[in-house]
């Protein structure tokens, strides 16, 4: 009998780990499902006017975006242009709260 209850109680565990950790990430800054994909959208939007100002060839710039339309942008450009380029379309993107840009400028050798 003790042995079906521990069983049980480990296989809800399992069950139930998930859902516990989507808990923890609802209480950061986010409050729901919606949030995230608002914040998916934003970057995809940001990836593809990078993409059509040609800057990947001038350009390895990656895009996060959280807490609500707060993008980050790192990585490294040929030229101190291309990265200010990049700011200002995160900037521009609709939905965009706040731009951070760490982009280092590199030309290559």
């Amino acid at each position: 009998m003790n042995t079906k209850l521990v069983t049980s109680c480990l296989v809800a565990g399992a069950l139930l780990l998930p859902f516990a950790s989507y808990a923890a990430d609802a209480d950061s800054n986010r409050t729901s499902p919606k949030a995230y994909s608002k914040d998916a959208m934003i970057t995809v939007k940001i990836k593809e006017a990078l993409a059509e100002e040609k800057l990947s060839s001038l350009a390895k710039i990656h895009v996060d975006t959280d807490n609500r339309g707060r993008v980050s942008l790192t990585g490294t450009a040929a030229t101190q242009e291309a990265a200010d380029r990049a700011v200002l379309i995160a900037h521009r993107t609709k939905g965009v709260t706040f731009v951070q840009s760490t982009i280092q400028v590199k030309a290559d050798k």
